[in-house]
């Protein structure tokens, strides 16, 4: 059976939902292989982001930017352009805009919810035009780690490399501003130009995140190992390590699972990476529990 055969038959389900004797073909075929790279490079893209995502507590505005970007990619896919394109126009362009208006969490809160309302009446609008758009509209909702491009896989590895490089050099007074942003203003941190840093940075890796998950799933990789390691170590470095580490077993685990049961990757990488957090909750309610 050829790579684009056993591609066309596992992302149209034409398979039934169940055990796949063919399993280690599909694992070793062409469109497997970039799903597994573009799925670690997204992985270590929300592993670095996650843990000050969780920090400065804009959870919020991290889903917010990837319905912000919707409007982009239904009006990427109108004007003929790549849909990662204007995904990421519109997610940076939202970030710029919330970090500028936002740098306090009350205006953080404000500026997203208004953003993100425009930015929905842009999508609804786009929409309104669409006649061909319906599997853009669900790649970008479910997301499509199946059909990553080399093309992408070289855009995924440029913006990891600007992430990790931008991270690197604004760590500590990142961290700073994100643990005590009054008192690191007073030392004489930039706090404002950190916030919209910072923005841009997760509106990158929203970006990458909502082209392997979706939308919809967005959580399972930027939110949900950083909150699993958070709660194992209050290291920073360490805890960064930990969340890349959650991410990127569960994108390694769910393509096999969906390789081997004929399941969605999407929904087993989120299974598997809110598995992980429950079960790491537990032991620590527990832990806490007989403590007290």
């Amino acid at each position: 059976m050829s790579a684009s055969l056993i591609a066309a038959t596992f992302t149209q389900g034409n398979l039934a939902l169940g055990y796949q004797y063919n399993w280690w073909q599909i694992l070793t075929s062409a469109f497997m292989r970039n799903a597994l790279i573009g799925g670690t490079l997204v992985a270590l893209a929300a592993g670095l982001i996650g843990y000050f995502v969780i920090v400065r507590n804009t959870a919020f505005a991290a889903h917010a930017l990837a319905h912000i970007g919707l409007p982009g990619a239904t009006g990427a896919a109108l004007l003929g352009l790549p849909v990662g394109f204007g995904l990421l126009a519109f997610c940076v362009g939202g970030a710029l805009v919330i970090g500028a208006l936002g740098s306090r969490a009350h205006d953080r809160e404000v500026a997203t919810g208004t953003v993100l309302a425009l930015a929905t009446g842009f999508g609804l609008f786009f929409n309104s035009l669409a006649t061909k758009n319906s599997s853009t509209l669900t790649n970008v909702l479910f997301g499509n780690l199946l059909a990553i491009t080399h093309q992408q896989l070289l855009t995924f590895t440029a913006l990891l490399l600007l992430l990790a490089a931008t991270v690197v050099f604004v760590f500590r007074p990142l961290l700073f501003a994100s643990v005590n942003a009054q008192v690191a203003e007073a030392k004489g941190v930039p706090v404002r130009a950190l916030s919209v840093l910072f923005m841009v940075l997760l509106g990158v890796a929203v970006t990458m995140a909502v082209l392997a998950v979706g939308t919809l799933l967005l959580f399972a990789l930027v939110v949900t190992p950083a909150a699993t390691a958070i709660m194992v170590t209050a290291r920073p470095v360490l805890a960064m390590m930990i969340s890349t580490g959650i991410s990127v077993v569960s994108v390694w685990a769910g393509l096999a699972v969906s390789a081997i049961f004929n399941m969605p990757p999407s929904f087993v990488i989120v299974t598997i990476a809110c598995g992980i957090w429950l079960a790491v909750w537990t032991v620590d309610r527990v832990r806490n529990s007989t403590i007290h």
